[in-house]
């Protein structure tokens, strides 16, 4: 069913298409489906030279599991329960090590456990109510961090009834990095007037006209760099 999530039969037909070295458009053509699902569930999944149908399967289902609001974290794996294999154990590690790198490298830490929650979850998106249960926190706390990732371009918004789920894309990074170049832009344009006012003769005035040459050059190369990755991602597709 195209409106519905993937199969097993899916996954291997998913893996079969790799193998032959077909597109994501391809196999989503082939499936019925659209490409970003197909992008998605490849990308959460090992990638293109990773994925495995019956591995995929397996981590779905425990992802699925986990995102039920009714139970509590603890009750969703059952103790000493192996059916998963290590699969299970190895995608909650590397959640919380994912969180961990991020919050060393300066995000702070609610925005880094939301964002290695969608990043790990299913392709469908997290709701709010799901990402409050699955981090046991207020839902208020989940929308401040999920407004603080919008201004960025971290997340998408999809409205499904009443309810909007809350997702990463493919070219999630695409989108943020063209937002930083857009940060970029209003140093320049701020260091730029200061140095105007302060006069370049003064030390104030050449440091901030220092500041300007800079964040011009990076703005510049972030965009550069983004274009690259953009025609990169769609020669893939």
């Amino acid at each position: 069913m195209p409106g519905g999530r993937l199969t097993y039969e899916d996954r291997r037909r998913v893996a079969a298409g790799l193998r032959e070295g077909l597109s994501y458009a391809e196999i989503a053509r082939d499936l019925g489906r659209p490409r970003s699902t197909i992008s998605r569930e490849v990308a959460r999944n090992g990638g293109a030279t990773g994925y495995r149908a019956n591995l995929a399967h397996q981590a779905t289902g425990w992802r699925a599991r986990r995102r039920r609001p009714s139970l509590h974290p603890a009750a969703a794996e059952p103790a000493g329960s192996d059916a998963q294999g290590p699969d299970a154990q190895a995608v909650r590690e590397f959640e919380e090590s994912f969180a961990a790198m991020m919050i060393q490298t300066g995000v702070p830490t609610m925005r880094a456990r939301v964002l290695a929650c969608l990043f790990t979850g299913d392709s469908d998106g997290l709701t709010a109510a799901e990402l409050a249960a699955r981090l046991q926190v207020s839902p208020a706390s989940i929308s401040k961090v999920i407004a603080w990732l919008e201004i960025r371009a971290l997340v998408r918004r999809e409205q499904e009834g009443r309810r909007q789920r809350y997702l990463i894309d493919d070219d999630v990074w695409y989108h943020a990095w063209r937002t930083s170049v857009r940060s970029m832009d209003m140093w320049v344009e701020a260091a730029r007037r200061g140095a105007r006012l302060l006069g370049p003769a003064t030390p104030a005035g050449a440091r901030l006209d220092t500041a300007s040459r800079f964040f011009e050059l990076l703005g510049n190369d972030m965009l550069q760099a983004a274009e690259h990755w953009r025609q990169t991602l769609a020669a893939q597709r």
